[in-house]
Parts: structure tokens; sequence; C-alpha cells
């Protein structure tokens, strides 16, 4: 844990540097600001977004020209056949990319067919008519993804390797053990029963340690927003939400399609309500995981902005200080999500499972 907290100053350090360079040069489009306060508005709006790059930060060299310091990603379309290269050839949205005779250009996140000179066409609502290729990029969530479950895969496969050499793990087994055990013996058992927890347990293990992993990595500088992406925790509440109907039992249904000891004309009102709420359950998992972890990054972008904004020792050091102390408490709250969520969905998969015995 205190490594963890050490890292935190050169974070808000990188991102001051990030803002300092937007601050001076403005956004990649080119376009003049208005005003600091729509620069930084802007800014957190784009570290948001997904993207086909990591970028740390940028600066203006001596001849004028944008140096952005990061890492470039395979865009990977399908336009008439398979087209691969490196974003690096978008430039930050500045250039066109040029592929076997094809030109295509970044605008607004997504990729559009256009010409040489990066035309970009607009309908009556001032959308545009560009037409996109079929879009299969590793983009930086997509990329953060794989490699959370390349780790989770290491981090599992050398406690498993450690539990068949003795009965007491050894390095990365010493670590999760207790997180383990956690899991299995204060959500799982107490929510599910221990006669059919360990059905479960494999996908409560994933669940806490991807939410809290990918939650942590959305503290560094990368600009990783994983579980800000709405259609990210959408698929990780189906997965909860097919798993639940899937696996129940006849009381499950029973319960819900025709209540025991309730009066018949009751059981019609009811059942709507009660198939209603089969639905809401993984709604609030996706937009309660979705709502904090974005509100988190807002409020604390918006603080490391308004050094900027007030330009004096008092203001900066007080926003600094602020900004700091939120990101201890985003440490915790990265492991607090991963936690209701495994705990809401050990408490739906005990409901689905729960064995009644009306007379």
């Amino acid at each position: 844990m205190r490594r963890k907290i050490s890292l935190k100053p050169i974070t808000l350090l990188l991102f001051l540097i990030t803002f300092a360079s937007f601050a001076k040069e403005g956004h990649s489009d080119g376009e003049p600001k208005s005003d600091i306060k729509t620069e930084i508005k802007e800014y957190i709006q784009h570290h948001l977004k997904d993207s086909y790059d990591f970028s740390l930060y940028s600066y203006t060299n001596d001849q004028g020209e944008h140096v952005y310091i990061g890492a470039p990603l395979p865009v990977i379309l399908w336009d008439n056949g398979l087209q691969v290269f490196w974003s690096s050839k978008f430039h930050h949205g500045e250039t066109v990319a040029e592929v076997d005779g094809n030109y295509y250009k970044s605008y607004h996140g997504k990729i559009y067919k256009t010409d040489a000179s990066g035309t970009i066409t607009y309908d009556d609502h001032h959308h545009p008519t560009n037409a996109k290729p079929l879009d299969l990029s590793i983009t930086k969530n997509v990329f953060t993804i794989i490699l959370v479950g390349l780790l989770m895969l290491y981090m599992f496969s050398s406690m498993a390797k450690s539990y068949r050499k003795g009965a007491l793990p050894k390095g990365m087994g010493r670590l999760l053990e207790p997180i383990v055990l956690y899991i299995r013996d204060d959500i799982a058992i107490p929510n599910i029963g221990k006669k059919h927890y360990k059905r479960y347990m494999s996908f409560l293990l994933t669940i806490f340690f991807f939410i809290w992993i990918i939650n942590l990595l959305g503290l560094t500088p990368l600009g990783v927003n994983v579980t800000n992406n709405i259609a990210v925790t959408l698929a990780l509440a189906l997965l909860t939400f097919f798993i639940t109907n899937f696996t129940a039992n006849k009381n499950y249904w029973g319960h819900i399609f025709w209540m025991p000891g309730v009066p018949w004309p009751m059981k019609i009102v009811l059942a709507p309500i009660e198939l209603l709420g089969i639905f809401i359950k993984p709604f609030s998992l996706l937009i309660r995981l979705y709502a904090n972890i974005t509100a988190g990054h807002i409020v604390l972008m918006s603080i490391i902005g308004l050094m900027f904004i007030f330009k004096n020792w008092l203001g900066s050091s007080l926003s600094f200080g602020l900004a700091f102390a939120l990101s201890l408490l985003e440490l915790l709250v990265a492991a607090l999500q991963a936690y209701i969520f495994t705990m809401l969905s050990a408490l739906y998969f005990g409901s689905a499972v729960e064995e009644h015995h009306d007379h």
C-alpha cells in the first residue's frame, strides 16, 4: 500500500505536465481556445474517451511542431479487405492516414474514409456523412483489457502452481490468498450458501480482480478509463444477468411469475413488477460502476485544472492538496466498486439458487 501512495505525486505531476502542455499549445486539432476554462473542460472530455494510442503529454518544439510523448496502437479496419497500420499515421488527428491508396481520418474518436486533403462532409445536423469502415482496432481500452486478462492469468496460474507444491502458497499466492479467502468466506458463502457457492467462485474472483485492477490503472497518467465506458460496464452486468437467470432453479422463477402464499389477484399485479426487477438489477450494476468511476475522474481532473485558473500560490497549493487527498480516496473507491459489484452479483446468484420450502 505504501508503494501505491508514493506513486501519486508522480501521477499528479504528469497530469500537471499534460495540462500545462495543453494550456500552452491548445487542443490537437489546432483550433484556438477562447479561455482556459474551455480548454480544461475539453481536455477532461478528451481524457475520458477511448483513443487509438497512449498519450502522456505533448509539447511544441522550436520549429512549431507538436511533439507527442506516448505509444501508438494498431489500427485494424475492414474496407474491401483488411487494412492494418499504426495509429501514429493519424498524428493525433492532425494528418490523414494513407493505406494502399485509401485515405482515413480520425475525427472525434471515430475513423472515416476521406480524400487526400482529409475532407469531412456533414448533414443538416452537422453529423459526418463520410463512409466508416468496420473498425476492429486495438484501442487503449481494448489493450488494457487484454493486458489485465493476461496479468490475471499469470497471477492465478502462479497461485495454483504454488498450491501443487505445498499447502502454503508462495510468491504471488501469498498475496492473493487472503483476498481469495475473504471473497469466499465473506461474500460467496454468506450470500449463496455452502451448497452452491463453488459454482460461482471463479466468476466472482474474476470480476473482483478485473474491476479492481482496471480501476487502479485508471488512476495512472496513461488515461486508461475502461470502467467509465458504459459498453464495458454493460458487458460485465450482462454476464451477471445471464449467469443468474441461466442457473436459476424453479423456485426462483416460481417466486417471480406466481408468488406462493399471495392471493391470486395480487399475483397478477406482482408478476410484471418482479419480471421488471430481473432487468433492473443488472442495470443498477452497470450504472453504479459507470457513474462512480466517471464522476471520480471528472472531479479529480477538475480540481487539478483549478490550478491553471487561480494562477497564484495559495489557490494552486490548495487545489494540489485537495487533488492529492482525492486521489488517495480514489484508491479506496477502486477497491470499493469492485467489492460492491462482486457482493451484489453474489446476492443475485444466491437468490437464483435459494431453496424454498413453502407449505
